[in-house]
């Protein structure tokens, strides 16, 4: 194999900063954290990235040493579905599985869904998210995307009923997802159930 030929892998840590913060039941944070895997052969590069999350042990430094572990494995052209047989499921897999399948589907000058024998992908609604707070601060904040016609609303458990009409008040047409993380218990399940309704 020439080294033209050879599959090289590249990755690296992106941050991504949050324009304010974004709050859930179980923190707050204030830039998004990405990893980004390269495979560059013959000419090509396929992408593919991941969000390591701490809740499952994850780390993006942890990530980045599981990727740049995976080159000599790379240097035998393998099939993206043999990935599986040789990293266990996480983000670090997620990234360089992508990866592949991008580099796989740009070698051959198709698209990754067609690759994949999946139809063409068309456009959806996708849920926009209102962050946990007081629930002025999240009605104010739904106030300004309440055109949307789907909104996720981060919860934190005490008080949630009130956020929960809040959002529902200045947003009366949109469909509610509600997203406790969690932080319901059998306390407050019932009252926020009826909130809900």
């Amino acid at each position: 194999m020439t080294s033209s030929h050879a599959s090289i892998l590249s990755a690296r840590i992106e941050r991504w900063p949050i324009a304010g913060s974004f709050t859930i039941s179980r923190g707050t944070k204030t830039e998004a954290v990405t990893v980004v895997a390269e495979i560059r052969r013959a000419g090509f590069v396929g992408r593919g990235e991941c969000v390591p999350y701490p809740r499952y042990g994850e780390t993006p430094e942890a990530t980045l040493a599981t990727l740049e572990a995976m080159q000599e494995w790379l240097y035998g052209h393998p099939e993206p579905k043999t990935l599986q047989t040789v990293m266990p499921p996480g983000a670090a897999r997620n990234a360089l599985d992508c990866a592949l399948l991008d580099l796989e589907a740009k070698s051959m000058g198709q698209r990754v869904w067609n690759l994949l024998g999946r139809p063409a992908p068309t456009a959806c609604i996708t849920a926009y998210t209102i962050s946990l707070a007081a629930p002025d601060q999240m009605a104010a904040a739904t106030s300004k995307v309440a055109h949307r016609p789907l909104l996720k609303i981060k919860l934190g458990g005490e008080g949630d009923a009130d956020r929960i009409m809040a959002v529902r008040k200045a947003a009366p047409a949109s469909e509610l997802i509600v997203d406790a993380n969690e932080a319901w218990t059998s306390a407050n399940l019932e009252q926020n159930l009826r909130a809900c309704a």
